[in-house]
């Protein structure tokens, strides 16, 4: 079903937009695209942000693999680098803390209207992508080829049943997440 898309590049752009629009009005009704609220994440007394994430983690990580499970998608996971994660937790970090917003949060600020987001984040975000690819090449060369991981996930690395590491996590996540709802976070 899934792998039927791969050819139909018009129905692909219709669902990544209605997905889009959904993420975004997820995001809002969640308060992720308020400034206190992301600013109180970071201040650590706040929550509502981390919770939100960890919530999108354990429903895409269940949604991914049982689709592969069942036959109806496949991973294609990214060769990665710890010069890559450095430098992109740098961007991303840097980006985050002068602004309050993060590249999705970005967006549903902007569309419910937020100037902050539309001024800083979006004009932020195209002069950020411009520099990096500016400057792409030589960082190629450079620090985003050191520490290169492949493209190997955790159970490939440990030769074990995809399952075997989902599970765990997943429960792991809903219990932190139980957890801070029960600590008042």
């Amino acid at each position: 079903m899934l792998k039927g898309l791969h050819g139909r590049k018009g129905i692909q752009m219709v669902l990544a937009l209605a997905s889009g629009i959904l993420f975004g009005v997820l995001l809002q009704k969640g308060g992720a695209t308020e400034y206190d609220v992301i600013i109180g994440q970071l201040l650590l007394s706040d929550f509502t942000v981390l919770k939100i994430m960890l919530s999108a983690v354990v429903v895409g990580t269940v949604g991914v693999h049982l689709l592969k499970s069942l036959g109806l998608a496949e991973l294609h996971p990214k060769p990665g680098s710890a010069g890559q994660s450095i430098v992109g937790s740098l961007i991303f970090g840097l980006g985050f803390a002068t602004l309050g917003y993060c590249p999705g949060t970005v967006a549903g600020a902007v569309g419910q209207g937020s100037l902050d987001a539309l001024v800083g984040g979006v004009v932020g975000i195209l002069i950020g992508a411009g520099i990096f690819a500016a400057l792409y090449p030589r960082l190629q060369r450079g620090i985003l080829s050191k520490g290169n991981f492949g493209d190997v996930t955790l159970p490939r690395l440990f030769g074990v049943n995809e399952w075997i590491i989902v599970a765990p996590v997943v429960v792991l996540i809903v219990l932190l997440l139980r957890w801070l709802e029960r600590a008042g976070f």
